[in-house]
């Protein structure tokens, strides 16, 4: 049961999301996903699906909003894992107009339950993710706390990823390039600066506008910033200068600032 701060009656994170709160002109959606995924992946490749994100949220605003799904395979992915899930993705998108996109990430199970991965990929499918086919792995993972271990393990590698970006805004050469770069972009950035101050706060959010509200009360210098990348989360853009304020600018900053606050996310292979 939730209390308070996305938090249970013990101070745990609440998993958030159920297949209860879809919203209705989602369902049909959510119903072909578990049906095509069960045929295009047998039970020998396929260990458990799950949902995450605005749709399980019950916040999800059809014509917006997109579907995202983990499945959690048995080995880890192969290239022809990635080809059904493109065909996937493929497939439910271009049928459903309530979707504005589908993405569907793979993992294997090893990966998940692994030690390195505990309070990241593990932390994720155990309290932000609805199951919706399979066994649950939830019940194989401990319960979590907002710490500052949890908030170095899931974006504490913010550093990393800044070079990436800047390439691609430098190649963008389509407004579409341009505004997945900005979603991608804005995203992680609320994000960071919320799990920056999570600990401290006491709680957890999903919301990207309350995250950037919650960072702001500790970072009000920053809080323009952040507002512009939570805005942007829900309308990407093609405003370059808009792009270069966030990974010039925050993201230099708010890597610093998160490195000192909790150090740096271990190295994956």
């Amino acid at each position: 049961m939730t209390t308070t701060q996305g938090l249970d009656r013990d101070g745990c994170i609440a998993r958030e999301g159920s297949l209860d709160r879809v919203p209705p002109a989602f369902a049909p959606v959510v119903a072909a996903a578990r049906e095509r995924i069960a045929a295009a992946f047998a039970p020998d490749r396929l260990h458990s699906v799950y949902l995450y994100g605005t749709v399980p949220r019950g916040t999800a605003v059809p014509g917006v909003s997109d579907l995202d799904l983990l499945l959690a395979l048995h080995h880890e992915p192969t290239a022809a894992d990635r080809a059904g899930a493109d065909a996937l993705e493929a497939a439910l998108d271009g049928e459903f107009a309530q979707v504005n996109g589908v993405g569907v990430v793979l993992a294997g199970t090893g990966t998940l339950l692994g030690e390195l991965e505990r309070h990241d990929l593990g932390w994720f499918v155990a309290c932000l993710c609805t199951p919706l086919l399979g066994e649950d792995l939830a019940a194989r993972l401990p319960r979590y706390r907002p710490t500052s271990l949890l908030a170095r393990e899931t974006n504490g590698d913010l550093a990393l990823v800044l070079p990436r970006w800047r390439e691609r805004l430098a190649a963008a050469g389509t407004e579409a390039e341009l505004r997945s770069l900005s979603r991608a972009v804005s995203r992680r950035l609320v994000r960071t600066c919320f799990t920056l101050v999570m600990p401290r706060w006491g709680g957890w959010t999903s919301d990207l506008a309350a995250s950037a509200e919650v960072f702001a009360g500790y970072y009000p210098e920053r809080a323009t910033q952040a507002r512009l990348a939570a805005a942007i989360a829900r309308t990407p853009t093609t405003d370059r200068a808009a792009l270069a304020t966030l990974i010039d600018d925050l993201g230099p900053w708010l890597a610093a600032e998160y490195a000192a606050a909790h150090g740096v996310k271990a190295p994956r292979p």
